[in-house]
């Protein structure tokens, strides 16, 4: 069976969605949100922080195995960066070269570094030297920044750096986030190195999961915000679960959503729980509609109190017999 794993989701998949979307089964590990390397060498609580996996053996709460991603230009501190990170034992250290935020390739970092293919690979090679053997590095890229004239150079550079596998997000920076993806692309990369390719990109549904595979020739996939849409995704995947998502399944969804929010609530990050809710929510309604009604009856709310009676009220209207431990509204109007 081909791997599955849960992508890096720059402000989005935080360590604490990460834990619920692999509590939900399917997913052969997963990568934290870059951890952004400039001149100096990141304290341990930065880690800490950003992938508090590694205070628990660098699993999620469900055992899912998770890789520290690092993001930066400079060969030097990258390694230096790379070298603590490996005292935490993570099942890998990643590096970032697809990022496509403007904040980022400004100073050089993410997928402005497909631009210089030498570079990319002092990068790997540098952090390869700086980790021990039994520790993975691994990279993640785009097709290129503008176009993809780069891009199989790119993937030659990193795998002859040391990379021990390829991420391929089938798309250039300028592409965004915007469909299609270009799979047929991840193919020919695959082609041309030694090391195993892992394609990724506009993966939605288990329909896409079989053209992904077909049109790239590559048996793993890594899922980013198909995952976030369908948290079941994973599962469909590997035929636990049917393909297609049903309304009866909204149920479970909703008691996932107060899972995140009771999570939020204890990490103390008051200001900022809302609105990964919201943002989630906004996901969600790709798959399901449901999702839309609640995500309007919350939108302007900042009490968390009473994002959780909508909640528990929209349970309540799906007919669940029981609701999470707080407080929820009477009628279903």
């Amino acid at each position: 069976m081909s791997r599955l794993f849960l992508a890096p989701m720059e402000g989005l998949a935080d360590y604490v969605l990460r834990d619920v979307l692999t509590s939900t089964g399917g997913f052969d590990g997963c990568v934290s949100e870059f951890i952004r390397v400039t001149g100096t060498l990141l304290p341990t609580r930065v880690y800490e922080r950003e992938a508090p996996e590694i205070l628990h053996a660098s699993v999620t709460a469900s055992g899912t195995p998770m890789v520290i991603q690092l993001l930066g230009s400079d060969p030097e501190w990258m390694a230096r960066n790379a070298a603590h990170a490996a005292t935490f034992s993570p099942y890998g250290i990643d590096l970032n070269f697809g990022c496509p935020a403007k904040v980022v390739n400004r100073h050089g970092g993410g997928a402005m570094l497909l631009t210089d293919p030498r570079q990319l690979s002092r990068i790997v090679s540098a952090v390869r030297a700086a980790v021990p053997a039994d520790i993975a590095v691994t990279a993640k890229m785009r097709l290129g920044v503008s176009d993809t004239s780069q891009a199989i150079e790119c993937a030659q550079a990193l795998a002859e750096g040391g990379a021990a596998s390829l991420v391929v997000h089938a798309r250039t920076r300028d592409d965004g986030y915007r469909p299609p993806a270009h799979w047929e692309w991840i193919a020919r990369i695959d082609d041309a190195v030694d090391v195993p390719v892992i394609a990724n990109g506009e993966v939605w549904s288990v329909a896409d999961w079989e053209r992904c595979r077909a049109v790239s020739g590559c048996a793993d996939v890594m899922i980013g915000r198909g995952a976030v849409s369908d948290p079941f995704l994973a599962q469909r995947i590997r035929g636990r679960m049917d393909p297609s998502p049903s309304a009866g399944e909204w149920r479970d969804v909703l008691r996932a959503i107060a899972d995140y929010l009771t999570k939020l609530q204890a990490r103390g990050t008051l200001s900022q729980e809302h609105g990964r809710v919201k943002k989630w929510l906004s996901y969600l309604q790709r798959t399901w509609p449901q999702a839309a009604e609640l995500h309007a009856a919350i939108r302007r709310v900042q009490d968390t109190r009473e994002i959780f009676v909508a909640i528990g009220q929209a349970l309540e209207c799906e007919g669940a017999t029981t609701v999470p431990e707080y407080e929820t509204a009477d009628d279903c109007a």
